[in-house]
């Protein structure tokens, strides 16, 4: 039955004690990892991140687990600088904040590369054996089941090599048989070992043994060869200044998230906590 009379300070009190004790319960079993100004990141996030990458691959070992929050923390911070600054929106998804965090990226560090011209002349002389051009080998072949057709091909091509395309077309199983047999040109490691072996064996315009494979027997003819060539500076100055680019950018953006990271405040406890399943 109601009294009418007022609840008392002491219930009052008591509700409101047991209110605040659960919010913080409820707080304390998801504590904030990640904080920069008045954005956080709290700790279920990264358990839904790492358990979506363990339903697609499986379980991850502890240093996978480390290096998986590691690279987290980077991400969100840059998300919590891109919302600071107004380029998302509360409502803003996944999608979203990956475009803002990019040109975010993008703004601190377009204005801020340069390369010299010394640069460039100091990295071609460092990185002379990079630039320089491989070996390479403008290859054809002929695929045929047997051993003794593949005899009989080469026969029949030391008779008349220029008949190699024709003969291609008419008898090889290969994929490229209607283009005459040509594979394209081909520098040392991009060729099945026994293909390599052969055609790099092999001057312009000579054909090889048969040569056994999974697929059958193999003729190659070399149609061209390219000697490795090293390039002048000058022929390798636009590549190296976009070399020197990326790779002075990649060092901005390292520096511009280690510096969010040293302005936010990283709860490490609470985020090592999610490592362990």
């Amino acid at each position: 039955m109601a009294t009418g009379r007022p609840p008392s300070k002491t219930l009052l009190l008591l509700v409101a004690f047991g209110l605040g004790a659960g919010c913080k319960a409820q707080r304390d079993l998801d504590p904030v990892i990640l904080s920069l100004g008045d954005q956080a990141v709290r700790r279920s996030e990264f358990e839904r991140h790492l358990a979506a990458l363990e339903q697609q691959g499986g379980s991850l070992d502890p240093q996978v687990r480390a290096a998986l929050l590691d690279r987290f923390l980077e991400e969100r911070v840059v998300v919590l600088e891109a919302r600071s600054r107004g380029l998302l929106s509360p409502q803003s998804g996944p999608e979203q904040e990956e475009a803002a965090a990019g040109k975010l990226l993008a703004d601190e560090t377009r204005a801020r590369v340069d390369v010299t011209g010394q640069e460039v002349a100091a990295y071609y002389e460092a990185h002379k054996n990079e630039l320089q051009s491989p070996e390479t080998v403008a290859v054809r072949q002929i695929l045929v089941p047997t051993l003794s057709e593949a005899r009989d091909v080469r026969r029949r091509l030391q008779k008349d090599p220029r008949s190699f395309p024709a003969l291609a077309q008419t008898l090889s199983r290969a994929p490229e048989a209607s283009a005459g047999g040509a594979m394209g040109r081909f520098s040392r490691g991009q060729l099945p070992p026994e293909l390599e072996r052969a055609a790099f064996a092999l001057g312009e315009g000579q054909v090889s043994e048969p040569v056994q494979s999974p697929y059958g027997y193999h003729v190659l003819r070399v149609d061209a060869r390219q000697p490795s060539r090293q390039p002048t500076l000058e022929e390798s100055r636009d590549e190296i200044r976009s070399r020197l680019r990326r790779e002075k950018s990649e060092a901005k953006i390292q520096q511009f998230v280690a510096g969010l990271l040293a302005r936010a405040r990283v709860n490490h406890e609470a985020a090592q906590s999610a490592l362990h399943p």
